[in-house]
């Protein structure tokens, strides 16, 4: 048998050598002090024992408990504000009368307060459960009184049909109420014992179906009988409140009186006092108000008059020797005026502590023009010119060495043309191309109805034939968009060169650099920017919690006195709107860019193209703007959306007033009989102008000649000098082949293309070019009060399933 032997080849490894052991203190020795990076950039940790853990978690659930505990005694106590609580009808068969008719008669104490638009309001105080609530209603069609109701109310309770819960409408305004962020709320059912007994069991059991879907895990409660109402209020008064982040960290008010006194100078404008709880915060005189609908404002003064609605009325003892004492009661006013006026003013407002209303910033028309040169600087130009040897183009500013490249010297003059605005953009000309189906789709509107000519000629008079033309314009669009995305039609009328001198190419979207700085339109020098904007949220957010600000204490009754508000203001509280403000913190009466993620809401389908004007409600705020749509991304740079896409989350960017974060967003449209749709909801997502929105436009082109690796492409461009302007930018294919223009052939704007593989002859080549889009500025904080929505008119989307 024959056994391996190894070579003289044999490799030989050196043997591993550890070196001597070093202890703990050897190593200590030779650190010579040094602390590892870790330890210096984190706080030492202290270390505790188990039973100090579980100790200090008790404390902490302890500290927790006692908060809102508290929290839940302050509201509607005597020192707190009332305990506000809106009540909603979600279905047109639910008596709103009879329900606040029942919360009367509890043997409480009702001080009606003005009733306005129809819509009661009443004060209800109850010494024995030390509690007192204010009652407010709103109907589910007038979606801005509810949501503007909504943002103050402490508890919203829904009031069912015991059959159907709620109609269209009612589902309309819970998918908008649900958009903004709801507080507290309750389910009351209205209507039970007027059921068989047979039927009472099938309708619970199918309302608490259907209450799974909006309401998961909710009791319902009744409310037709005065034991069924007493029940109520005191569920409403031990329920666990739900904060809603905007208005936790603000002062806000909901204005019970209010008085315009006109000033001097002009009828139109004059101070307007109004009276009211406040709520959230301490409210700072010197910050700035916010009317929601209305704009921003200074407070002059806070007043401090007798709370109109004390739980338990003050008893003023007479001087010794005399019987009489004198009951102070909410009907008594000259009385308390009198004794209590030395008491009126609590706090003026401090001309140099006060906030400015300066929302834009003033631009200097001279920054960045060239000064006269000093000796030295022409001295130094002429040196560099000297030693100039290459040749240098003459580019538009910000234009990178990339770009540099591929821009020929024009010597008609064309590059001194005056650009083209950004919306021309919108006036591209898209593929044109058959669609029967869009075409047929205005089949929908035809039927035949025996008998019913005349319904027939009184729908078709109603149709707004203009109308059905822009929005059947806007559905082929919408489609041609999805088919070819950002696909154009090469102008055979105006130059390439010239129609498309604002764009450029770009290597990688992805990689290739872009200046957020440069050629920023003018509208860009009147905005506010930040340096870090979440280091000075979180640092706002922390003086909130740790400073002791002066002012009016949460739960007094206070009189603001506004100045510079318009006429119109009193007027719309006058007609029955209601007057909500809020406390503005630093900075957040500026103006800058607003960026907000939003989803289509599945009710509506109708195409929104990007700048159409649309209503906003980001927040506490409400106002109007022309929006850009781009794509969520978590790059450098989002590629533009030219329609409010139904699939995916998009980003809406605006001109408008700075808000911190979180806020909700819903988005709104104004129809042309004037009422407002829900288009989309969703949340802001920051302040940052340096947010880089991208459009992009496709050239397209078709191979004409293909050999192995080249290809004579025709109808990307239709002249010689075209082609050579776009030559340096790359092209791809459909079925992603790359490549690039090597030469043109002829003056028709044939050119010779190399690419990476062989094309195929139904492929299509593409050139992609991009450029900066910016927002319109038409922020206008005015929205007109909507039409209310009635039964009929709700899309059939939202139809509730109760099935």
């Amino acid at each position: 048998m024959a056994v391996h032997r190894s070579g003289p080849l044999k490799q030989q490894n050196k043997a591993h050598k550890g070196g001597r052991h070093r202890g703990r203190g050897s190593a200590q020795r030779d650190g010579k002090g040094r602390v590892a990076v870790k330890v210096l950039s984190k706080k030492a940790r202290k270390e505790l024992s188990r039973v100090d853990q579980r100790h200090r978690a008790s404390q902490l659930r302890k500290q927790k408990k006692e908060a809102v505990l508290a929290e839940k005694r302050l509201l509607g106590s005597r020192d707190g504000p009332p305990h506000q609580v809106l009540l909603v009808p979600l279905h047109e068969r639910v008596s709103l009368g009879e329900a606040l008719q029942l919360l009367q008669n509890t043997n409480k104490k009702v001080v009606p307060v003005s009733e306005q638009a129809g819509m009661p309001r009443f004060m209800l105080l109850c010494p024995q459960l030390k509690h007192r609530w204010f009652f407010t209603s709103a109907k589910p069609g007038d979606l801005h009184t509810v949501l503007d109701l909504a943002k103050v109310a402490d508890t919203i309770l829904f009031i069912l049909d015991p059959v159907e819960g709620w109609d269209s409408t009612g589902d309309y305004c819970l998918s908008c109420l649900f958009a903004q962020g709801l507080p507290t709320y309750s389910l009351a059912i209205q209507g039970v014992g007027g059921l068989l007994p047979k039927k009472q069991a099938d309708a619970r059991k199918k309302l608490s179906k259907a209450l799974e879907k909006r309401f998961p895990g909710d009791k319902l409660l009744h409310l037709d009988t005065q034991q069924d109402a007493v029940l109520l209020l005191r569920q409403l008064a031990n329920q666990k409140q739900r904060h809603l982040a905007f208005r936790d960290r603000r002062s806000y008010l909901f204005a019970h009186a209010a008085d315009f006194v006109p000033s001097q100078e002009s009828s139109s404008v004059g101070t307007l006092k109004v009276s009211g709880y406040v709520r959230g915060q301490t409210f700072n005189v010197n910050r700035l108000l916010h009317i929601v609908g209305h704009g921003d404002f200074q407070i002059k003064q806070i007043d401090a008059p007798t709370d109109p609605f004390p739980l338990n009325p003050r008893v003023i003892k007479a001087s010794k020797g005399s019987d009489v004492a004198m009951q102070i009661d909410a009907a008594d006013g000259d009385g308390v005026a009198e004794m209590e006026e030395d008491l009126k003013v609590l706090v003026k407002a401090d001309p140099a502590r006060q906030e400015s209303l300066q929302s834009e910033v003033v631009p200097d028309p001279m920054e960045g023009e060239q000064t006269w040169p000093t000796e030295e600087e022409l001295n130094e130009a002429k040196d560099f010119l000297k030693e100039k040897t290459r040749v240098v183009k003459k580019v538009p500013k910000g234009t990178s060495s990339y770009q540099a490249e591929w821009i020929v010297d024009e010597e008609d003059g064309s590059s001194g043309e005056e650009e083209e605005d950004d919306d021309d953009a919108e006036a591209e000309d898209f593929m044109e191309e058959e669609d029967s189906e869009a075409e047929g789709s205005g089949e929908e509107y035809e039927s035949v109805t025996p008998g019913g000519s005349v319904w027939d000629n009184q729908y078709d008079e109603k149709i707004d034939e203009e109308a059905e033309e822009q929005m059947l314009e806007k559905y082929k669009q919408e489609r041609l968009d999805e088919m070819f995305p950002d696909e154009v039609d090469t102008p055979r009328d105006t130059a390439a060169r010239i129609r498309f001198q604002k764009y450029r190419g770009l290597k990688s979207f992805r990689t290739s650099p872009w200046d957020p700085k440069e050629n920023l339109p003018q509208d860009y020098a009147r905005i506010f920017q930040f340096q870090d904007f979440s280091r000075t949220r979180k640092r706002i957010f922390k003086e909130i919690e740790e400073e002791e600000s002066e002012g009016a204490e949460v739960g007094w009754f206070v009189t603001l006195h506004v100045c510079g508000v318009p006429a119109s203001v009193s007027e719309s509280f006058r007609k029955g709107a209601p007057l909500v403000m809020f406390s503005l913190l630093p900075h957040e009466q500026k103006m800058s860019v607003l960026n907000m993620v939003v989803r289509r809401h599945p009710g509506n389908l109708e195409p929104v193209k990007s700048k159409e004007e649309m209503i906003f409600h980001c927040g506490f705020r409400r106002f109007r703007a022309s929006p850009l749509y781009s794509q969520h991304t978590a790059a450098d740079k989002h590629k533009a959306e030219r329609f409010l896409r139904s699939d995916v989350a998009l980003v809406v960017t605006v001109y408008a007033p700075i808000t911190f974060p979180p806020a909700s967003v819903l988005l709104f449209k104004q129809m042309l009989d004037g009422k407002h749709i829900l288009i989309a909801t969703g949340s802001l997502l920051s302040v940052d102008p340096d947010r880089l929105v991208i459009k992009r436009l496709v050239l397209s082109g078709h191979p004409f000649k293909i050999l192995t690796k080249m290809a004579v492409v025709r109808y990307m461009f239709f002249n010689r000098e075209d082609v050579l302007w776009f030559k340096p930018v790359e092209l791809r294919t459909k079925w992603g082949r790359r490549g690039h223009i090597k030469e043109p052939l002829g003056t028709h704007g044939h050119m010779k293309c190399t690419f990476d593989g062989q094309l195929k002859s139904q492929d299509t080549v593409l050139m992609n070019l991009y450029k900066r889009v910016f927002p319109k500025w038409t922020y206008d904080p005015y929205v007109p009060e909507p039409l209310p929505w009635s039964q009929d008119e709700i899309s059939p989307e939202l139809e509730v399933d109760m099935e």
